[in-house]
């Protein structure tokens, strides 16, 4: 079956359909991954947006239970050069055309990828709608033009009850702004308990957990839309250890004064590099976002950590005063190189670290006897 693409721009392709016939309307991001389409299909972050996957042959491989980033994918399309049909791999449960009907995805395929890509390059990312109906492109633009596209994503994807993943060690509060289960397989491997909560979960609620550490996740959308989330990280930063990822780490920038802004196309893909200041390294990491944090940050509370060694974008913020730090990128990878994974060892020994207050500097005392008699 035919199905057409059309940006918002006026540009048209037309290639063949794959996955639901239903019609939609989302953003259009490009991924330079070469593997890892499921997670990237089941990556909540993705909400609200048309994926373009850079690497010609998708679906190969097929589709596994154990693979999925979230319960349910949350993408609003998927765009391919090629889509196998049959998959060739000993844990295929089902192929990647069978997946995308069961959750309601269109997928078109047959078009030129590179074009798109480069498109976005230039342009930035684009508003599209994809369609099986034979509509002229007046009526489609019609119909684009007339599409409403939601702002808090976060609401949408992330959990609406708190639940725990058992563990013996650590106890990580994870405030869930769309995780990847990746992260919480992360800390679970090194012993932790994970009390997953809602994005509007409160300090005090927080508190009653007894943590000893907090995890900000990732998650889809613009950081400034999440505002309560910002102001619940104001309220526990010093009286806990916290480690912020992507989205979490956009928002831990907003709570101690530093601001965020819309990249022309963003970062997706498992092969970005970014340079760690302090060990004067480079990692290959895992990337998916569509702001970033400005280099204008408070040099009064945060410092800049790590760098994107392409465009220089901020990747890495350390607190100077309080137990906190954050990196743009995702150190579970999931799919992506595990180079950054060391980062949750660094976490929970920071979470060591602050459990032992009496081997702390008087000012560094001073400052977390203060804050435990908050919440």
């Amino acid at each position: 079956m035919q199905a057409k693409l059309l940006l918002e721009d006026g540009t048209l392709f037309t290639g063949q359909s794959f996955g639901s016939n239903i019609e939609m309307t989302g953003e259009v991001v490009f991924n330079t991954g070469m593997t890892g389409y499921q997670e990237i299909l089941s990556d909540p972050s993705y909400c609200g947006q048309m994926v373009t996957m850079t690497y010609p042959l998708i679906g190969n491989y097929g589709m596994s239970l154990e693979d999925f980033e979230a319960l349910k994918p949350h993408i609003h399309g998927f765009i391919v050069r090629e889509h196998e049909q049959l998959p060739s791999n000993w844990r295929v449960d089902y192929s990647l055309d069978y997946c995308l009907k069961q959750f309601d995805i269109p997928g078109i395929s047959g078009i030129d990828t590179r074009m798109l890509t480069r498109k976005i390059r230039q342009v930035g990312t684009m508003k599209a709608i994809i369609t099986t109906e034979d509509y002229t492109q007046a009526e489609l633009m019609k119909k684009l033009n007339g599409a409403t596209f939601n702002t808090d994503q976060v609401l949408k994807v992330a959990t609406k009850q708190t639940y725990i993943v058992p563990g013996m060690k650590e106890r990580i509060v994870v405030m869930d702004f769309g995780v990847k289960s990746g992260i919480v397989r992360e800390l679970v491997k090194r012993g932790c308990e994970c009390i997953v909560v809602p994005p509007q979960t409160s300090a005090e609620e927080i508190a009653t957990y007894k943590p000893d550490g907090i995890l900000l996740s990732n998650g889809p959308g613009n950081p400034k839309d999440v505002m309560y989330g910002v102001e619940t990280i104001k309220r526990l930063l010093g009286k806990y250890p916290l480690f912020g990822i992507c989205m979490g780490h956009q928002l831990f920038a907003l709570a101690c004064g530093a601001n965020t802004e819309r990249l022309k196309f963003g970062h997706r893909g498992g092969n970005h590099p970014v340079k760690d200041i302090d060990k004067n390294s480079c990692y290959i990491t895992s990337q998916n976002h569509g702001y970033t944090v400005t280099p204008d940050i408070p040099t009064e509370e945060l410092e800049i950590t790590h760098i994107n060694n392409n465009d220089k974008t901020v990747e890495g913020l350390r607190h100077k005063v309080h137990p906190a730090f954050s990196v743009q990128y995702h150190p579970e990878a999931a799919p992506g190189p595990y180079d950054s994974s060391y980062l949750f060892d660094e976490f929970l020994t920071m979470v060591k670290q602050f459990q032992q207050a009496h081997n702390l500097t008087p000012r560094q005392k001073e400052i977390y006897t203060a804050a435990s008699k908050g919440v």
